[in-house]
This record gives C-alpha cells, structure tokens and sequence, in this order.
C-alpha cells in the first residue's frame, strides 16, 4: 500500500512506546463527574435538573441551546450536587453540572433507528446524533450534526475517518481501531448516507499494519469505501492535511472541508455515531490516554465523561514522585492545567504527565532568520512575521497575514532553534484579532 503525505510539515518522534501493545483498561464508575455545560463552538446547554435530584446514566440533564447546540447527557447514575464553576484545559471558566455517583449504571437509552442503513433519512441520523451529544472526539469538538448538515448549495462526494493520530504519545485512537473495526466502517457508512456522499475513505498510518488489516477486512464488502496509507508526518491529522493527502484537494484559504467536497469525522465519532443511530447509546464515554513519564501506570482507559483529571491520575496508578506538569492532550498542541479538578469533555483525547527534565524550555534566543518555520509551515503561513505582529497587537499585519488560517499544530515552535514561543504567540495573536473584530461587528 502506497503512503500518502502532504507538502511540508514534519517528521516529529512518536514516543508512544509507553502504552502501544496494551488493551483498553476500563475504569470503574467515578465516584463523581461534572459535566461542562459547554463544549465546542455552540452556545452552553440550558441546565434542566437541580441540585439533590436523581438522575440515571444516559439522561438529558441540560438542554442544546441554538443549531450548534449540544444536550448534556449525565455519564453516570446518582444525584445532582449543583451548578458548579469549572476551568477548562485552556483555561477558560465556565458552568458544569456535578453529579455524586450512586455506582448505578441503569442507561438511559435512545429508541434505535432501525439496522439497514442505506434505508436510513439523512435528517433522522443528523437529529439522532445531536440528541446523543456527539461532536469531533479527535480534540477540536465542533459537533457532528452540523458537519453533516452542509448548507444546501454544497455537494459532499466523500467522508474521511481521521485515523492519523499524528500528535506524540497518544495511541487512544489506535486502540479502538484494533478493538472495533467493524464498528467504524458501520459509522462511516451512517456518516455516508446522512451526507449522499458516494465514497468513504479511512486514513491510518503505513506502520500501523494491524489497524489496516483490521479495518480492510471489515469494509471488505463495501467497495465504496477504501482504506489508505499515511506517511508518518506531522501534523497528518489535521483536516486540511489529510484531505490534501488523500484526496490531492486542497481547501482555500479561510476555507472548510465543505468548500471542497468533504467531511472529515474522528475515529471514535465513527464508533458514537454508530453507537447512537444502531444501539441507541449516547455518548457518555470515550478511550482517553493517559502517559508521559511521571506517571505510574501509563495506558490506555476507557473513561467516562466528566471524571476529573485528578481521578483518571489516580485510575492510572497516581504520578511519580519526579511528575513536574501534567498536560491536557499532547505535547504538539496540549494544553499545561493549572488544577487537577479539570474534567474531561467529550473533545479531550489524553492526559500526558510530564517529568521537570521532558517539561524544561531552553532559554529563547533571537531569531536567527533561518525561515525553518516558514518552510515547514502545513499551511503555508510566515509565524515568525505573525507572531512579531503579536507581540506589537498590530491587527491589520496579522490579518493581512492571514493569522486564523493557523491550524495552531505547533509545528513552528517545534523546528524553531531559537526556541521562540511561535505558536504561543499566535494563538494569543488570534484572540486580540477576534476580539477586535468583534468590537468592529466581524470581520468580512
């Protein structure tokens, strides 16, 4: 099988060794979860249950609010201890719901849609989807019943599953490909026919032998649907890089994946989606990964959404004497917690805990205008430019430079030898952008 690749990026080393080769550890149920009432880009859920009530695993707790809304369903049985605040990986505050568990896991299920899927209705599966609370579980988390209601005048011919998992460390997704195959090509047959789209491709990488097997073998019958070879470069992953890969298509400037005839879905929202339309099960867990050095028992766990990072830590044995950071997701575009009481969302793909040695920044020096991050940029951007104009808050530079196209991959600060924060600097660059446009009433 040939491998497919994309111009630019960067071959980044995997550290992964930790926990591939491990099964999927399923964690008993939390003795209590909170569950952020807003995840992703729509509007935060409108809580519907107050403090003391009962309420079962699988129940709708607050309801979507606006198209892009999403329900928030309890992962687990017991009773609502309140409206509490929360703080995000990122930092950002907000309101979750806690629930005191009682250990029962009496699931409250969804009527299934039936099991032949090419007799399915495009809007039935998207309103199931949104009723189950899936959004994009490979870390971005926009949701998936918008993604598969383009607007009208747009023709979607081909859904990817994002199998890359290019970010370092992590092997959740892996996982579930060997774990699940048949259930993916289920989910991206529903994805299908929700979008008329008349081809399904699955992107995993070259090296991962057992997941190709896998995955051809269970789409075997379906000659509509193709699994392809990745180069293992990074950021693979990444929407416009994959479709460029796979398809040789590249999406425009400013552009999404619609503009060019695709949709790309994660491996473990093909598996929800499948979950959802045939089985009637929400979305209430997910496999997360939980490595890095200064943990005791790295692997992977299937955990339920809403347990704290502090809890999982614990599920995975505790952290290390020597632990100095623990990190939300990845080392390419993770995000360092400032409290353990984080708790996981439906978008939050792993845990890596890192040792004072692995979390040490060299000491920043001046650039040195080697252009590294200019040539290795996946899309094309100038980020020592952007984040100068960062820096200096010059909002018609970083427009003019096209500064929300960044992908925020990470790969500049990677290849930098200067050690410059590129990434770091851009991304507080497209706050002070949003932020002024949103003063001026948007952009164009």
């Amino acid at each position: 099988m040939a491998s497919k690749t994309f111009k630019s990026g960067v071959m980044a080393p995997e550290f992964k060794k930790q926990t591939r080769g491990k099964e999927i550890i399923d964690i008993a149920v939390p003795r209590r979860v909170i569950l952020p009432l807003k995840e992703g880009p729509g509007d935060p859920a409108k809580p519907i249950v107050k403090k003391n009530d009962e309420v079962r695993a699988g129940q709708i707790i607050a309801e979507a609010q606006g198209g892009w809304g999403l329900p928030v369903r309890a992962s687990i049985g017991g009773k609502v201890e309140g409206i509490v605040d929360i703080r995000n990986a990122s930092g950002q505050s907000g309101k979750g719901i806690a629930i005191a568990g009682d250990g029962s896991m009496d699931l409250e299920k969804l009527e299934p849609l039936g099991n032949d899927i090419s007799r399915f209705d495009p809007e039935a599966i998207a309103k199931r989807v949104q009723e189950a609370g899936i959004l994009g579980m490979g870390g971005a988390g926009f949701p998936t019943h918008v993604k598969i209601m383009p607007p009208p005048d747009v023709k979607i011919d081909t859904v990817i599953i994002n199998g890359a998992e290019c970010e370092p460390y992590l092997t959740c997704d892996e996982k579930v490909m060997e774990t699940r195959p048949e259930e993916i090509v289920a989910g991206l047959r529903i994805l299908m026919r929700a979008l008329g789209a008349k081809k399904g491709i699955v992107g995993i990488k070259s090296h991962k032998k057992k997941s190709i097997k896998l995955i051809s073998e269970a789409a075997k019958d379906f000659p509509e649907i193709e699994v392809n070879g990745l180069v293992d470069k990074y950021p693979m992953g990444a929407e416009k890089m994959l479709i460029d890969a796979l398809t040789g298509r590249r999406v425009p400037q400013g552009g999404l994946p619609f503009h060019v005839g695709v949709a790309v879905n994660n491996i473990q929202t093909a598996v929800a989606v499948k979950e959802a339309v045939l089985d009637g099960i929400p979305l209430i867990r997910r496999v997360v990964t939980v490595t890095g050095s200064g943990i005791k028992e790295p692997g992977d766990y299937r955990v339920y959404i809403g347990i704290t990072v502090e809890e999982l830590l614990k599920e995975a044995g505790g952290m290390k004497d020597n632990a100095a950071k623990v990190v939300a997701g990845g080392p390419m575009m993770g995000q360092a917690l400032h409290q353990l009481e984080t708790p996981m969302g439906r978008a939050d793909t792993a845990v890596l805990v890192m040792t004072e040695q692995e979390s040490h920044l060299p000491p920043e020096r001046p650039c040195i205008r080697c252009a590294r991050c200019v040539d290795h940029c996946p899309v094309f951007l100038n980020p020592i430019t952007l984040a100068n104009y960062s820096e200096r808050q010059n909002i018609e530079g970083m427009e003019r430079l096209k500064i929300n196209d960044c992908i925020e991959c990470g790969t500049c600060s990677f290849v930098c030898p200067a050690k410059k924060p590129l990434v770091q600097n851009i991304i507080l660059g497209k706050g002070i952008v949003r932020e002024a446009q949103s003063r001026n009433g948007g952009s164009d």
